[in-house]
């Protein structure tokens, strides 16, 4: 007689096992892998007819199983938990799980029953304490592969920085040889940057300025997209144009060509520095003259405001004053206020009062011309000295590097002592190139210099009163004084000495004028040709 549970197997067939087919790439970029989803599909497929398996959902994710977080992979385990299938097929266990967690939920799934087989066309795992031993060790070698492979990338990354190079996608303005390995500049773009470092070095342009620049030069982000204000900061204060990258929260030194000079970054870092500060909100708008006069009682700053005047005939009149902003604390300032107009004329006349006379312009452009002739004399007295100190830097980065190793000095002040060394050195490479280069092109903005000059009547005479306070900045500096009503030009204070700017020369040529002869005040003893660059509109 035959057993009932031997009849009802013969009789009403077992219910066939659901399996869920898996599939994943490390990388989400199309470029990357682009075949392997669809060969493991169809391997997949062919593996499931074979074994009779039937695939009720294909689950295919696009992501590294290196992390937790796979959004597809959790879905599917949690409708095995639910019940809907009972199985997965996949390629291989490094497929499923690349990390502890996930191998570790996997083999718990097996435990208690919810998954009741893993099916693989590379590798055999059954549901019995040998083939999930088997499989740990398939999850256990996937993790160490990914770990190993890390830990190989980072060292060839180290060294790739020791080497100078830039182990990263190269920054607007640049480009990445695929050929030689190597970070060159995109010739196109690196002139629109050098151009907005020069343009906001100036302080007349905002971010928002930088980023409608770099638009209309037709220069975008990666993704096509407007280059922001945001972007447009990071882009200003990014050392890598000038020949620095940062790569682990640390400053090295890079093989690639700068696109900038050091002190044009340097310009740009103040102006961004300054730019920085927190805005205020002024109780009334700024004024063309403010931060340019000083109180000749007190010594603080004058400040302008606004008046409003109403007649009883209805009519409104309004009026900008010039006064001390008295804010001393130990003096009582009686200064009057000044009309704006008044202040305005007594500017153009201190203007127009040292503008540069045309017989003089041309004795010093013939002077300049000749003496242009004979200064091809070499520099260098003054580039060796550089050069030492350029060596004594090297050295001193070295013991640095041998004191971070020693472990005498820690990390944090090794970063530290090393990017300012680096800076200064590029400092001093940069004033090295100007000087064997371009010791010899002074002449050209010289001559620019005279007809500046002599022009000073067109700007003391124009109705452009920006213009006009940023000619007085440079001729006057920091020396104008408001006090009886009147604009004048102070001397210095406890024998401290002017920067010797061209403007500064030329003031002090007027005040000798009838006092010594011409030829003596347009030509000191030195010679005319500067000993060293000045900052703004000079020689």
């Amino acid at each position: 007689m035959c057993p009932v549970w031997l009849f009802l197997l013969y009789v009403v067939p077992m219910e066939k096992q659901k399996f869920f087919l898996y599939a994943r790439k490390s990388t989400d970029v199309e470029d990357k892998q682009v075949m392997s989803i669809d060969a493991q599909l169809v391997e997949l497929r062919t593996f499931a007819r074979e074994q009779g398996l039937e695939i009720v959902e294909d689950f295919i994710e696009k992501q590294s199983a290196k992390k937790l977080g796979r959004p597809i992979f959790g879905q599917m385990l949690s409708r095995i938990e639910r019940g809907e299938a009972s199985g997965i097929v996949s390629w291989a266990p490094d497929r499923l799980a690349r990390n502890s967690v996930d191998g570790g939920q996997i083999i718990h799934l097996l435990d208690t029953g919810v998954l009741a087989s893993l099916k693989f066309p590379t590798f055999w795992c059954d549901n019995t304490s040998q083939g999930k031993f088997m499989l740990s060790m398939a999850f256990g070698q996937s993790k160490y592969y990914v770990d190993s492979l890390s830990e190989n990338t980072k060292r060839g990354l180290r060294q790739k920085v020791r080497l100078g190079h830039c182990p990263s996608k190269a920054p607007i303005g640049y480009i990445n040889d695929v050929r030689t390995k190597t970070i060159v500049p995109d010739k196109k773009r690196a002139r629109v940057i050098k151009q907005a470092f020069e343009l906001y070095a100036v302080g007349d342009m905002r971010l928002e300025d930088v980023a409608d620049f770099f638009a209309a030069h037709h220069v975008t982000a990666r993704t096509g997209k407007r280059i922001s204000k945001t972007r447009a900061s990071f882009i200003l204060s990014n050392p890598f144009y000038v020949g620095l990258f940062k790569y682990a929260g640390e400053l090295h030194e890079g093989k690639h060509e700068p696109i900038i000079s050091k002190p044009l970054f340097d310009e740009a870092q103040a102006v961004l520095k300054k730019r920085g500060q927190p805005y205020r909100k002024p109780k009334n708008e700024p004024q063309p003259y403010c931060g340019l006069i000083s109180c000749a009682s007190c010594g603080m700053m004058i400040t302008a405001e606004n008046k409003t005047k109403r007649q009883k005939n209805g009519n409104v009149h309004h009026y900008v004053y010039y006064r001390c902003t008295k804010k001393h604390k130990s003096i009582v300032c009686n200064e009057k206020s000044l009309r704006s107009h008044v202040l305005d004329q007594q500017i153009s006349s201190l203007i127009k009062s040292v503008t540069l006379p045309k017989d003089w312009a041309e004795e010093l452009n013939r002077m300049a011309i000749a003496e242009h002739k004979n200064s091809a004399q070499s520099l260098t007295a003054c580039v060796s000295e550089k050069e030492d100190r350029l060596t004594a830097i090297s050295q001193k980065l070295d013991r640095l590097l041998n004191g971070y190793l020693d472990q005498v000095i820690d990390e944090l002040d090794y970063r530290k002592q090393k990017a300012k060394l680096l800076s200064e050195k590029k400092t001093l490479q940069a004033e090295i190139t100007s000087m064997t280069h371009t010791q010899n092109d002074w002449l050209a903005p010289f001559q620019k210099w005279l007809k500046d000059a002599q022009n000073l009547d067109e700007i003391a005479s124009d109705c452009n009163l920006f213009a006009k306070k940023v000619a007085a900045k440079e001729i006057f500096g920091s020396h104008l004084r408001l006090g009886g009503r009147r604009v004048v030009v102070s001397s210095l204070v406890g024998g401290s000495v002017e920067p010797p700017t061209a403007w500064a020369a030329l003031r002090a040529a007027y005040d000798k004028v009838g006092l010594e002869p011409k030829s003596s005040i347009l030509v000191p003893r030195a010679g005319i040709e500067p000993a060293r660059r000045l900052k703004g509109k000079g020689f």
